[in-house]
């Protein structure tokens, strides 16, 4: 019953990768179904996000992983000389993120708002330029005319989605068409003219018509190509309103061709002021979205994608609680974004650390010198997936299931509350807002399915109040106690009452 009991259990998904047994492999569906239940829909997005951009992904961003995403999944594995599994560990994810963070800055892809057109549109800044507009809309263009970008606007001249579709989707003598997709309130075709790739998205709302084309030659394909993908996912026809109808109903339609006919401004195709570009958000870029800006700002570097938990506090000068294997192989850990760790108190046996940070953060959480009972509520909190999810705390809410961890360890409590890579080292709190145990590990839903068949549901894992408080003693912190007469609250006054003493731990060179 317990073979391979270590397949099971691990210390969550970035800081141990999952051992795999040799049980038959679980059927895609079954891994599908793992992802689906045990993965957030913000993480399912950003992987099929960034393995489009390493060109292993051709699909909708629809945050659900079925066949062409778990290929995808092991086809990147393939190619990178890993064991084609499908399912992701640490090693994967760190070659994932580096990748595909080093395609879009190769590319300057940045997220604009086009005034001509009113779209938004994901450009590659870093090889083709705004050379302003055009009959239709804007175009951006490389030195060299490899690269070409356009939006298009087709506004009350009676053309419909359908027709143009009809139009666009008809091979000629110089053009062939190699996919030619209808989804009713928008389209999408591709293939060559003269030698270059060519992609088309159009959307209609009413009588307006608004869509974006991307050509480029052969020897751009490997750059331009995953670019397409993403490109078609994050297109907005109907972001804002344009400055003005680009074709009236008065006015002959000029899309007559592939592609609108340029009209350079001024020497250099230099754009009109009309048509400069407003970057999105540029204050908070994101690892699972485009970044905010295309020029490279003087700002130290962000520290590498190494491994990441949660602490909190549990004393007034700065000493935090979070788990030995967020902090154990670290060259340097923060707390936040700049504050570095002076002194590091390791306790292997227990999974817990100390760290301190030579400032005051504020209040130490209480807590409880009892152990929880058994189905009792509770909230796990931290920032799980960090490198992908919303940078603020998240929670989640569960039982207590069982008062013994894997294999009757009683150091562990078992928790129904949905934890991920993050979340380890965050506190455990009842709705009185006190600390009934660190958060640790999860079951591995992935690999319990490829290992045994069968998917588990919300299984995880936290540390017991009494071994934190031991070896907070130990060392001689003064934690504060916490008052078992406490009257429980709200889920949102238990957590309004503990948010400010809970940060991100990074782990940088570890």
């Amino acid at each position: 019953m317990w073979r391979g009991a270590k397949i099971l259990f691990a210390a969550t998904a970035l800081a141990a990768t999952p051992v795999m047994s040799q049980a038959p492999a679980a059927q895609p569906s079954e891994l599908a179904l793992a992802y689906n239940a045990q993965t957030d829909a913000a993480f399912r997005k950003g992987l099929q996000t960034r393995l489009a951009w390493t060109g292993d992904y051709v699909g909708a961003f629809d945050g659900t992983i079925g066949a062409t995403s778990l290929r995808a999944i092991r086809d990147f594995q393939a190619r990178h000389g890993m064991a084609a599994t499908g399912i992701i560990d640490e090693p994967m994810l760190k070659l994932l993120v580096d990748l595909s963070d080093n395609a879009q800055r190769s590319l300057g892809a940045t997220l604009v708002d086009d005034a001509a057109t009113g779209a938004r549109i994901l450009l590659p800044l870093s090889l083709a330029e705004d050379r302003g507009e055009t009959e239709v809309g804007n175009v951006w263009r490389s030195a060299d005319d490899g690269i070409e970008v356009e939006t298009i606007r087709i506004a009350d001249t009676g053309q419909t989605l359908n027709g143009l579709f009809e139009v666009l989707s008809e091979p000629t003598g110089s053009r062939t068409v190699s996919d030619a997709t209808f989804g009713g309130e928008w389209f999408v075709v591709r293939g060559k003219e003269a030698g270059r790739s060519y992609y088309m998205r159009f959307a209609a709302r009413g009588t307006d018509l608004r869509g974006f084309s991307a050509s480029y030659v052969a020897d751009e394909a490997d750059r331009l190509a995953p670019y397409v993908v993403v490109a078609s996912n994050l297109f907005d026809p109907f972001a804002g309103e344009p400055q003005a109808p680009v074709v009236a109903a008065n006015e002959p339609n000029p899309f007559s061709s592939l592609l609108a006919r340029k009209r350079e401004q001024g020497a250099g195709g230099a754009a009109d002021a009309r048509y400069a570009m407003a970057s999105i958000d540029p204050a908070q870029p994101n690892l699972f979205e485009v970044p905010g800006e295309s020029v490279p700002q003087e700002v130290p570097p962000a520290p590498a994608f190494d491994m990441a938990g949660s602490g909190f506090l549990v004393s007034r000068d700065g000493w935090l609680l979070t788990n030995a294997h967020v902090v154990n192989a670290c060259t340097t850990v923060l707390v936040g974004q700049s504050d570095v760790v002076s002194q590091t108190i390791i306790d292997p046996a227990n999974d817990l650390a100390l760290i301190k940070v030579d400032r005051a953060l504020g209040e130490p959480l209480e807590i409880s010198t009892a152990k929880p009972r058994l189905g009792e509520d509770i909230l796990a909190l931290g920032f799980p997936l960090r490198s992908i999810l919303a940078d603020s705390l998240n929670v989640t809410r569960g039982n207590v299931s069982s008062l013994l961890g894997l294999m009757n360890d009683e150091r562990y409590l078992q928790i129904s509350a949905p934890v991920q890579p993050g979340n380890s080292g965050g506190p455990l709190i009842d709705l009185a807002g006190r600390v009934v145990g660190v958060v640790t590990a999860k079951l591995n839903a992935v690999a319990v399915a490829d290992a045994t068949g069968d998917i588990p549901q919300s299984i995880n894992f936290a540390i017991r109040p009494g071994a934190a408080t031991a070896f907070l003693s130990a060392n001689g912190i003064e934690f504060e106690p916490a008052d078992p007469n406490e009257a429980l609250a709200s889920v949102p006054d238990a957590t309004a009452e503990v948010k400010d003493s809970i940060f991100p731990v990074i782990c940088v060179g570890g």
